[in-house]
């Protein structure tokens, strides 16, 4: 792990506790506060004793079966009463990880997102035209997402859908089609600051973006208007940690996709002369980790 240039830095917290999964992504994040200072661990809920000068990092995923978000989301009560910071607070988090609450806050914020339509029936008549976007809403790794052409492959689609539990316990997502392009932007902001970014381009004969399905990351400098878009709609939903997918709309402009709360990233997200996870680290661990304040 490449420390930070400034050696002087000095933590604001002498403990961090990361909740969350035993991902690459978090076990780097740990070295990264440890490497800055911090006494630093992965954990899962119950939290160890708290007190002033520790920080709590809820990264708190969706379950595997989409269904909703992991447990441990909201089993960090008492972290600030017992004068600890949290990060990522469950309400913030959760407003991220279900999609429908992140299309309204978003709209009504004016943040430029995808036309939703949220469909609890198969049978439902949706008022968007094609081509559809259809996914959980409670969804992750571009998995149970698929693209419908038109209104036959919609009504096939969300016939398939409804077999699922997932469907059942929320339904589904229907959303307009930003674009056409087979890549997107994904930028991570840590309180309040563009630290890291990737291109992600699809795999041949594929839409979807994700890496999980074969897409490719790419180094990329992003320009200022995506970044400040991407603080905004951080800003929007109260998160300090998180990850903003961007694509073009029909007239180039950049649209966010998804906000991603628990987001995963690799040292290829760095930007130019950096280390994107020393750079979350020292944004979480500076005296405040609250988001920089963005006009809605």
């Amino acid at each position: 792990m490449e420390a930070l240039a400034d050696t002087l830095f000095e933590p604001a917290f002498r403990r961090v506790f990361v909740v969350g999964d035993p991902s690459a992504t978090n076990a780097r994040l740990v070295e990264a506060f440890g490497s800055l200072g911090a006494a630093a661990e992965l954990v899962e809920p119950p939290l160890p004793p708290l007190g002033p000068g520790d920080l709590v990092l809820n990264r708190a995923d969706v379950s595997p079966t989409f269904e909703g978000p992991a447990p441990s989301l909201w089993r960090v009560t008492g972290v600030e009463a017992a004068g600890a910071v949290l990060a990522n607070r469950p309400t913030a988090l959760y407003l991220a990880h279900d999609k429908l609450a992140t299309a309204s806050v978003l709209t009504q914020a004016h943040v430029p997102h995808p036309l939703t339509v949220h469909v609890c029936e198969p049978s439902a008549e949706v008022q968007l035209e094609p081509p559809y976007v259809v996914k959980p809403r409670f969804g992750s790794w571009g998995r149970e997402v698929v693209l419908c052409e038109d209104r036959h492959a919609l009504r096939r689609t969300l016939a398939a859908a409804a077999l699922h539990e997932w469907f059942r316990q929320g339904g589904a997502l229907v959303q307009e089609r930003v674009g056409s392009d087979r890549a997107d932007l994904r930028i991570v902001v840590a309180a309040g600051e563009v630290v890291g970014a990737v291109r992600r381009a699809a795999a041949p004969g594929e839409w979807r973006t994700n890496v999980s399905v074969g897409a490719v990351r790419q180094r990329v400098v992003p320009d200022e208007a995506a970044c400040e878009l991407a603080v905004r709609a951080v800003h929007c939903l109260g998160l300090e940690l998180a990850g903003v997918d961007l694509m073009h709309d029909a007239t180039g402009d950049h649209s966010v996709i998804e906000v991603n709360g628990a987001v995963d990233f690799t040292p290829d997200y760095s930007l130019p002369g950096r280390h994107v996870f020393a750079d979350v680290a020292a944004r979480l661990l500076a005296p405040t980790v609250a988001p920089v304040l963005v006009p809605v």
